[in-house]
């Protein structure tokens, strides 16, 4: 069968459960896993998968791959190439060779840590360490990360060789460091040392990478664990700084 006798027909796919994270947004989502150490997830599996039979044997792994939808990525027309942030947003490169969220089909791969595997009151949920994942984030499938199979240490990662550096220095006011003494939220999530975890995700500088390296006196915002993080890049030293402004619960801001 040659390519022109082939039909392409949409392919239809049921998640198999959703993640709880600290992330309520695209914007303050880490670009790989492992960078921000307290930011973990967990899996809530749905029915009829939240079985333990589905998972018998899973707790024999370290690691798993979870294959996950883009949900929050508009649909639109893909275009062949992309602009990815470690190579500053100017240099184009083909779609296939990058991890970039705009793809002919909005498929994700992120490898994580699993911590434990939880059942409760009916429920089954996959307890995972650093995530890459919004909150809400449909998962396709689970696979068993599987070392032989998986790992190659001499392998070559092109533009993406090294695991990028923080790249801001992450300072607090002192309405904001006050404030985070009353945000209860975060232990939901694990999150044991919320500046830690709010410095750790500003210092990757999620700004688009058009922004970045541009003098500016805009105020960014931010949504995680339900509260409105404000921060802004000053100047000092000839050095780019992050200072965050506040730390305000959601339904407040």
């Amino acid at each position: 069968m040659n390519s022109t006798q082939i039909q392409l027909s949409p392919i239809q796919y049921v998640p198999i459960g959703f993640i709880e994270s600290p992330y309520d947004e695209k914007f303050s989502v880490p670009r790989q896993p492992n960078l921000v150490c307290e930011g973990r997830g967990r899996l809530k599996l749905v029915p009829p998968y939240n079985t333990v039979d589905a998972v018998r044997g899973l707790e024999q792994f370290s690691h798993v791959w979870l294959i996950f939808q883009f949900h929050q990525i508009p649909e639109r027309d893909w275009h062949a190439t992309v602009r990815p942030p470690r190579l500053g947003g100017n240099e184009r490169i083909g779609v296939f060779a990058s991890r970039a969220t705009h793809r002919p089909n909005a498929i994700g791969l992120s490898k994580v840590k699993l911590e434990e595997i939880v059942v409760e009151g009916g429920e089954v949920y996959l307890r995972l360490g650093s995530v890459d994942l919004v909150n809400g984030t449909p998962i396709l499938d689970i696979k068993p990360y599987i070392a032989y199979a998986d790992s190659e240490p001499d392998a070559i990662s092109g533009f993406a060789q090294y695991k990028p550096e923080a790249k801001l220095e992450v300072m607090f006011s002192e309405q904001a460091t006050q404030a985070v003494k009353f945000c209860q939220n975060f232990a939901k999530f694990g999150i044991e040392h919320p500046l830690t975890f709010i410095r750790d995700v500003i210092a990757q500088d999620p700004r688009p990478a058009y922004q970045q390296r541009k003098s500016s006196e805009r105020i960014y915002g931010m949504s995680l664990a339900g509260y409105n993080i404000r921060w802004q890049i000053i100047q000092h030293e000839e050095k780019e700084q992050a200072l965050v402004l506040s730390i305000v619960p959601i339904e407040l801001s």
